[in-house]
């Protein structure tokens, strides 16, 4: 991954965290002084007149007003997320995961939280379009809508990998 692309942390005024943003955005905002740098990253960024320093965490000098959030949107990142990026048949753990509805569409099964898993590709090809119970199938947990969380739009991965990010994100 070029060092351009590497992820930061985007905070409000008020430190609550915005956005991720690509660190070639951080750094025109910092150049700008649209913003200030609260935690550096790996490495600089070299042009014909001068270096900069990657950041991994910036903070606006100004308040940005949000809508105020009222519920998780259903997407399929969404759903691999809550379901911890993991097949809810096997377990299994990977990044090349399916959705899976539990009372198949065509069956009437409605597309909600509470009817889809995620669910690797030989076990949704296994349950095809069968329920789990005729399938021969057990769930590891059963669906349900997430509780509402402000800052679901930073993807997991980012929050894992980057350790530095921890102490501006609530737990």
């Amino acid at each position: 991954m070029s060092v351009l692309n590497l992820p930061v942390l985007v905070l409000n005024q008020n430190y609550e965290p915005l956005n991720v943003c690509r660190a070639r955005r951080a750094v025109v905002l910092l150049y700008q002084s649209k913003a200030e740098m609260l935690e550096d990253g790996v490495g600089y960024i070299h042009t014909a007149h001068s270096d900069f320093q990657v950041p991994s965490v910036i903070r606006l000098p100004y308040l940005v007003k949000r809508p105020f959030h009222t519920g998780r949107k259903l997407s399929r990142l969404e759903v691999f997320s809550r379901d911890n990026y993991s097949c809810q048949y096997c377990g299994k753990e990977t990044r090349h995961l399916t959705l899976d509805h539990v009372i198949p569409r065509y069956r009437g099964g409605p597309h909600t939280w509470e009817n889809l898993v995620s669910a690797c590709v030989s076990c949704n090809r296994r349950k095809a379009g069968k329920t789990p119970e005729e399938a021969g199938m057990k769930l590891r947990r059963s669906p349900t809508t997430p509780r509402d969380y402000r800052f679901s739009y930073i993807p997991r991965h980012y929050v894992e990998a980057r350790e530095e990010w921890q102490r501006y994100l609530p737990h």
